[in-house]
């Protein structure tokens, strides 16, 4: 796909590249390789959950300007010519009326954009609430990008050596939580009462925070109405996270389902070293029905198991 850079930067009629695939069948690694040989150096590769909160802040600021995405996206992307990126999925109505608006600037910028996601355009948005709505970026993403499936039956993912050098696949899966298990991994106790403190303009509560280590119950956040600008701005404060009582999800509400994914998507993407205490073995955990799931179940499957053998 290297090779189709230049035809593509020259003005051809796709305007994009759109891979996408099940989990773990290289589409990350496909797009490293492809950035690295683009011939530009006005090129991007971000994470789509960062330079979306980044969007919806520059909106904000930008409020009173005649286009606040156009000034938003003059600041962001200054002169770029290549935008990569990584991880492509959208769930919220208003999220996606804003993709709509983003996608037209972008090509009407003549930037290439390309994109990786579990799901083919026409699986984007899957809620039949809102899916027709989106039927105008799905169609823009047709006739602007080439649509290409990265298939395969291995998940790379799955193998050993896959995430040696990632620091999230250092953290360690954990269950049932026991106090030998704990002090293995100088967990805190299980029951310390919630301390709150301050993120951005936001309250939140964790339980220990020490350095670049903190410590959360599920509960204070997903349960509680965070987002992702929240887990950036505490990505930026704090390098070790863990995170105690795992429920099984399947019990959970949808939004808290896609809290805990959006959750785990920034740890992962912004490399940071996760301990997950649960009950229960990762497979009966993570039972829950939201559809992103199975992207999640890939990536906590890369830490280390650390339970109890089942009794006899």
């Amino acid at each position: 796909m290297a090779e189709r850079m230049p035809a593509l930067l020259q003005g051809t009629p796709a305007s994009g590249l759109y891979l996408y695939g099940a989990v773990g069948r290289g589409k990350s690694w496909l797009l490293d390789g492809l950035f690295r040989a683009a011939p530009v150096d006005e090129k991007r590769r971000l994470h789509f959950h960062d330079f979306f909160a980044k969007l919806h802040q520059g909106m904000f600021h930008h409020g009173q300007a005649d286009d606040p995405l156009a000034s938003t996206l003059d600041e962001l992307l200054d002169n770029c010519r290549l935008l990569c990126f990584d991880e492509f999925h959208v769930h919220d109505i208003g999220d996606a009326m804003l993709i709509t608006r983003l996608f037209k600037a972008l090509f009407d910028r003549g930037i290439l954009l390309v994109v990786t996601s579990n799901y083919p355009p026409e699986g984007l948005l899957p809620n039949p609430l809102y899916h027709q709505r989106f039927l105008p970026v799905i169609e823009l993403i047709n006739a602007r990008m080439q649509v290409l499936e990265v298939g395969g039956a291995t998940d790379y993912r799955s193998l050993a050596q896959s995430g040696a050098q990632q620091c999230f696949t250092r953290g360690h899966y954990v269950w049932p939580g026991t106090a030998a298990q704990r002090a293995l991994l100088q967990l805190p106790p299980a029951d310390l009462a919630p301390l709150a403190f301050t993120v951005g303009h936001r309250e939140l509560r964790a339980r220990l925070i020490t350095g670049e280590r903190i410590h959360f119950n599920f509960a204070d956040l997903c349960e509680e109405p965070t987002a992702v600008i929240d887990y950036l701005a505490l990505c930026k404060r704090f390098q070790h996270w863990s995170i105690d009582h795992l429920p099984m999800l399947d019990d959970c509400s949808t939004a808290v389902q896609q809290r805990f994914i959006n959750l785990i998507d920034v740890l992962y993407d912004q490399e940071k070293t996760l301990i997950l205490v649960s009950e229960r073995p990762l497979a009966e955990s993570l039972a829950g029905s939201v559809i992103d799931l199975m992207r999640t179940r890939s990536r906590l499957g890369q830490l280390t198991m650390l339970g109890e053998p089942p009794r006899r």
